[in-house]
């Protein structure tokens, strides 16, 4: 039997389709460990090195549960292929290998709808692999995007699918955890692309916004309001889509608000914060939260959608929403910070146009879990790694 292929989509499809796969990653521990496919529900994975499939081949297969769908990870693609091979030999007869590698399940977006009206449609685009969320929006035959990732063909291919033009791309922040993909987007297909204080002093090529602005469609469609919400960074943006929709980037989350640390100016940004929560808490309950990351998938909606009202998001973060003294605010962020990944600073310099990588480097740099929440999840994994 010949060895065949997959794409990271089918991986997802396969995950929520709940199939009874084992998903065997042959990459190192070290890489295993920084970063691996995860899935909205349970599923059997387990890591065997490549070289150890090279060292000790007997033992190793032993490991791998025959008569089960085995679909193989590595971190570019020959591994899996050489493994593959292996366990065809071994008497294995559905094994597959995920093409591309790791990268194609870091870079996969998952398009769901959130709101579909005569007026125009809003779509979440979910990023397994970064555990990160953008959006589109979609009315007439034009096309608005917010925090888009550096997959931008995808976006470009999307919006031509849909028979729409690109006419705006928004960044909530200078982000630090991912490559964005605005300014390329705006290159390519002529769109405006619009950030705001963070970009100052970048070569980024954004237009500023002013608080309260609005944005429009050519044709009837929903307005899109401006606010600013400074805190997980000088210069964070929230927007308000049809008065029903909060794409809150990093400022709020499902299960969190960002942290304001990232800069390491965590005493002065927490105060941005604290005013920012402050100013946020006072906004529609029946508002519908769209973060910019999610921790777990236990946040997403029946629907595998992460869209909360800001009402359920308050009652999820009650501890943080409860504080309002200004001094214990800042405590609590100190308390449920982890140490921000070194990457995030050259991440930082390449979403500001102010140094450019080669396409390895920036799948180097893009890769692995967003750090970008203050919670107690963080707490425990510092002090899990600590101990």
């Amino acid at each position: 039997m010949a060895l065949s292929s997959y794409q990271a989509k089918d991986l997802f499809q396969w995950f929520i389709d709940k199939e009874d796969i084992v998903v065997l990653d042959v990459r190192n521990s070290t890489d295993f460990n920084r970063f691996q496919v995860e899935s909205p529900y349970p599923f059997e994975m387990i890591n065997v090195s490549y070289y150890d499939f090279m060292e000790t081949e007997e033992e190793c297969v032993a490991k791998v549960p025959k008569g089960r769908a085995i679909r193989i990870v590595c971190a570019k693609e020959g591994s899996a292929k050489y493994v593959g091979e292996i366990l065809l030999k071994h008497g294995f007869d559905d094994v597959c290998y995920l093409t591309g590698g790791i990268k194609t399940w870091g870079n996969l977006l998952v398009p769901k709808v959130v709101k579909e009206s005569d007026d125009y449609t809003l779509y979440q685009f979910i990023r397994p692999g970064k555990a990160s969320c953008s959006y589109g929006l979609c009315s007439g035959e034009e096309m608005m995007l917010f925090d888009p990732s550096r997959n931008i063909e995808f976006y470009i291919d999307f919006a031509q699918k849909k028979n729409c033009k690109i006419i705006k791309t928004f960044e909530t922040h200078l982000q630090a955890d991912y490559i964005a993909g605005s300014r390329q987007i705006a290159e390519k297909t002529g769109a405006d692309f619009f950030g705001g204080a963070d970009f100052e002093g970048t070569k980024a090529g954004n237009k500023t916004v002013t608080e309260g602005e609005i944005h429009t469609f050519s044709k009837s469609g929903p307005e899109i309001k401006v606010l600013f919400t400074p805190g997980h960074t000088p210069g964070s943006l929230t927007f308000i889509v049809d008065d029903s929709y909060m794409i809150s980037g990093d400022t709020v989350l499902i299960q969190s608000i960002g942290r304001p640390d990232l800069g390491g100016k965590v005493d002065e940004w927490a105060v941005l914060l604290f005013n920012t929560i402050q100013k946020v808490a006072k906004l529609d309950e029946s508002l519908y939260v769209l973060p910019g990351h999610y921790m777990d998938w236990n946040e997403a909606n029946e629907n595998l959608i992460f869209c909360q009202t800001f009402k359920d998001v308050q009652q999820r973060n009650k501890e943080v929403f409860s504080l309002t003294d200004k001094n214990d605010f800042i405590q609590y962020i100190k308390d449920h910070m982890r140490k921000q990944p070194p990457e995030y600073a050259l991440i930082r310099l390449a979403n500001g146009n102010m140094e450019q990588y080669d396409p390895d480097k920036q799948e180097e740099l893009d890769l692995g879990k967003n750090e970008c929440a203050a919670t107690a999840y963080a707490q425990a994994q510092a002090a899990k790694e600590n101990g």
